[in-house]
């Protein structure tokens, strides 16, 4: 969603907004076509409704809020590598994750399942034992939980960082237009640059979404000139630069992107 706020009022909804459980990432942009970006998870469109009527649209403050619903995603947070591994090291981590499969099947999670969910999302190290005194089950029963929902994708884990010690401090999001035909070829493209964190699908007078990692801003003309030239079909509408992550699937953050609480997200 990309939100436009009057002057002045940007940081405390933001703040607010921290304490919604469907507000998964929140991003103060700058200036342009929005003041905020937010990252809505909903389980259905009802439960979207209920939060942009319900929630959303209330905050004072608030002047207009344009939502893209993604309809594909071919990169996220989860996918994302930093690229810094051995040939040998991957080897051995390919071989490692090779028995789990593609996610084959929907699955609608019990209150066993919620139980799990919502302590990984405040603490994704939590051990087996810690998990079954959550859930109140045992430690064989979570075990076998946890690859259930990996397994049909429900369950997904990733590591995040600051952007600067990953040397890519300036985020940056691009929408763009596309023949429908071409968008698989540049969802392939977009998705190996080292830099590319989210490629997805959307909804809206643009129907690709693009967020990149980028060393410095001179780096956002250059990235979109070297696209253009590989992608002659691509056209870019708009450029959100990132100016400060507040809030990252559920987690607080400080000025330079590090950790300093948590308000959970509850998008199940």
């Amino acid at each position: 969603m990309l939100l436009r706020c009057r002057p002045g009022s940007r940081a405390r909804i933001a703040e607010r907004l921290c304490a919604f459980e469907e507000a998964a990432t929140i991003e103060l942009t700058g200036p342009g076509s929005a003041d905020l970006l937010l990252d809505v998870l909903a389980p259905d469109l009802p439960a979207l409704t209920r939060f942009l009527t319900n929630r959303l649209e209330p905050l004072p403050g608030l002047v207009s809020v344009d939502c893209l619903f993604a309809t594909s995603l071919s990169v996220e947070g989860s996918r994302w590598r930093l690229r810094s591994l051995a040939p040998t090291q991957l080897t051995a981590l390919r071989a490692t994750a090779a028995g789990s499969p593609e996610p084959t099947h929907t699955l609608e999670p019990d209150a066993v399942d919620r139980a799990l969910l919502d302590a990984l999302v405040g603490d994704g190290r939590l051990g087996l034992a810690a998990l079954a005194d959550h859930a109140g089950t045992s430690p064989a029963t979570v075990r076998r939980r946890l690859r259930r929902l990996a397994d049909s994708g429900v369950l997904t884990f990733r590591c995040d960082m600051a952007p600067v010690l990953a040397g890519r401090p300036v985020p940056v999001s691009f929408l763009a237009r596309a023949p429908a035909r071409d968008t698989a070829t540049i969802h392939r493209t977009l998705a190996a640059l080292p830099e590319c964190r989210v490629v997805a699908s959307v909804t809206g007078r643009a129907n690709i979404f693009a967020t990149l990692w980028l060393h410095d801003l001179a780096d956002i003309q250059r990235r979109e000139t070297a696209l253009g030239a590989r992608l002659p079909t691509l056209t870019v509408t708009d450029r959100i630069v990132g100016l400060h992550t507040v809030k990252r699937m559920g987690h607080l953050l400080d000025e330079d992107g590090r950790r300093v609480g948590l308000r959970a997200i509850r998008p199940w």
